[in-house]
């Protein structure tokens, strides 16, 4: 599959070992997101002789995307300030929630298996680590979010629910952009401390000697241009996940997902790579999830983001039978479940597609071109909105997009019902606005709900800050959403200190892995905001430190490379 960039196309993923090489250095790091680069500085930084390679023309990956919260358990800003964060009520927030069907809180390791518990133990015992050293050679530089909550703050397992997300120094007061700060700092850094960096090759396979360990990578350029390169010591793939191959998403996710906001190079080359070298798969089945923006998601736009953060208190979702089927301020993972529920009496995604409708106040007052925010300021692309003078109107408009849209979404379509349902659906949302209490979905009753809630009339406001009633006469807006990916979870499994291991449990000598191009231990949870990145500067550290230790390797004999 190519991408929009023009990258290589994908070639046969199987190990070779070719006659010459075009370079030689001690590691190669392919990917260029928070987990490439972290790993390519420390590895720099301990003295190596480091290659990173990126698919894209651009550094950055999916993080470029991101607003760069990172979630760091027991930070130092945290110890600063007082804020007690045991090891032990760490994981057991963490375990809770990864895999609550197994949770067990009396149990030493809470229910987890040795795989997991010791992935939340390297989070908790790195991740500050790494977070100060990228600090202190200025690499990444951070400010401390200390009233920001973990997404489940509620939760009694969680024992320091404030103060444990960090935030790139120079990003903007809405810490939107802080993706684009990080990738441009620690870029900076990479180079200056002696990073060669090479943008535009696309990884292929590995090399593998006689001894079946793992001595280097193959690449192609978009150009056609190859690139051999002998590693002394290891290679670390930090490439992403599988969002954007739409075969490995129908084949490996448990939903029916129809895109996402990963970069549009998040094609799962490491699952290729990796298994065609005998590693194990894990979590295959799970995905950091968002609710999107379905045509965008259909048309591939590259500017995707997802909604993190639905603004507006007029707002409400609806499914294609007029009424509300969720609370539409939860946090995004969990916002993204209610579109994939199956509706075992009709035999289908019934809430494959959401509809978002808006009147002229939140038009007015919330709208905002940041965090994925369907309600779009003027001047900006709109050209997912759909508009209506009135129910009527609004309710024709809707069904003549969704037919455009017909043959991605298996003929979904408006009930006749709709336009009724949706009258009295506002009429029922209105009166729990005026009370403050949602009655049907709990909407505003949590802290992340009120964290993300956006921007609204500064007056008049109700008593609950997430709703106000929705004009019953029009002008009306809407978007369709359905629910996506930031990226997949699943990948090869490694160890804590990113070895990647076989179907034995056995690394694979001279190959790694970091990120989201490798299996998550956190299953369906989603911590808290930048529980994707805390955790890939933990495991990059650990891996730049084995892949470190690991002892130099003889070369591939000279042999015909494969096709």
């Amino acid at each position: 599959m190519s991408t929009s960039l023009q990258t290589a196309e994908r070639a046969s993923a199987a190990p070779v070992r070719p006659n010459s090489f075009d370079a030689e250095v001690d590691i190669v790091v392919v990917g260029s997101g928070a987990g490439g680069l972290s790993a390519a500085l420390f590895s720099r930084w301990l003295g190596n002789e480091v290659l990173l390679l990126e698919k894209a023309s651009e550094l950055g990956g999916t993080t470029r995307k991101a607003a760069f919260w990172y979630w760091v358990p027991n930070n130092a800003a945290m110890r600063a300030l007082g804020i007690e964060d045991p090891k032990s009520d760490a994981i057991r927030y963490m375990a809770r929630l990864s895999r609550p069907e197994a949770y067990d809180p009396a149990d030493a390791k809470f229910g987890m298996s040795e795989w997991e518990h010791s992935a939340y133990e390297a989070i908790y015992d790195n991740a500050s680590l790494a977070t100060e050293l990228l600090a202190e050679k200025g690499a990444l530089e951070y400010r401390h979010c200390p009233d920001v909550p973990d997404y489940w703050a509620e939760f009694p397992e969680d024992k320091a629910p404030k103060g444990r997300v960090l935030l790139p120094k120079g990003a903007c007061d809405s810490m939107s952009d802080g993706g684009e700060v990080a990738i441009r700092t620690m870029s900076s850094a990479a180079r200056h401390d002696g990073v060669d960096i090479r943008t535009g090759y696309r990884v292929q396979r590995v090399i593998r000697n006689e001894r079946d360990e793992i001595v280097g990578v193959e690449a192609s350029g978009a150009s056609g241009k190859g690139l051999t390169v002998r590693t002394r010591k290891a290679v670390i793939f930090a490439t992403g996940g599988f969002t954007h191959d739409v075969e490995m998403r129908k084949n490996f996710l448990s939903a029916p997902v129809l895109g996402g906001c990963a970069a549009v190079t998040n094609e799962g080359d490491f699952v290729n790579i990796g298994a065609s070298v005998g590693a194990q798969l894990r979590n295959m089945n799970y995905a950091w999830m968002c609710p999107i923006v379905l045509e965008k998601a259909l048309n591939r736009d590259p500017s995707l983001i997802g909604t993190f953060s639905p603004s507006g208190d007029s707002m409400i979702y609806v499914s294609k039978h007029g009424v509300r089927v969720t609370n539409e301020k939860l946090a995004y993972n969990e916002s993204a479940q209610a579109f994939f529920e199956w509706n075992p009496t009709l035999g289908e995604y019934s809430n494959l597609v959401l509809i978002a409708i808006w009147d002229q106040r939140s038009q007015d007052h919330s709208a905002s071109s940041e965090y994925g925010r369907f309600i779009v300021p003027p001047g900006t692309n709109e050209d997912h909105v759909i508009k209506g003078a009135n129910v009527k109107e609004l309710t024709k408009n809707i069904s003549s997009r969704l037919a455009k849209y017909a043959a991605h979404i298996g003929g979904l379509q408006l009930a006749p019902e709709f336009p009724d349902n949706l009258v009295t659906t506002i009429s029922r949302f209105n009166e729990f606005a005026k009370t403050g209490k949602d009655f049907d979905f709990r909407r505003g009753e949590r802290q992340v709900e009120l964290l993300f809630n956006g921007p609204t009339a500064s007056e008049p406001t109700g008593p609950n800050p997430t709703m106000f009633p929705i004009s019953e006469n029009g002008p009306f807006y809407a978007a369709l959403l359905t629910g996506g990916n930031l990226d997949t979870k699943g990948g090869p499994k490694t160890s804590a200190d990113g070895k990647v291991l076989d179907t034995n449990d056995r690394p694979i000598p001279g190959l790694y892995g970091v990120g989201n191009c490798v299996a998550s231990a956190s299953a369906r949870a989603y911590w808290a905001g930048g529980a994707t990145l805390g955790p890939i500067l933990a495991f990059s550290y650990l891996a730049a430190n084995a892949a470190n230790a690991e002892p130099v390797k003889q070369g591939a004999p000279a042999r015909a490379a494969a096709e």
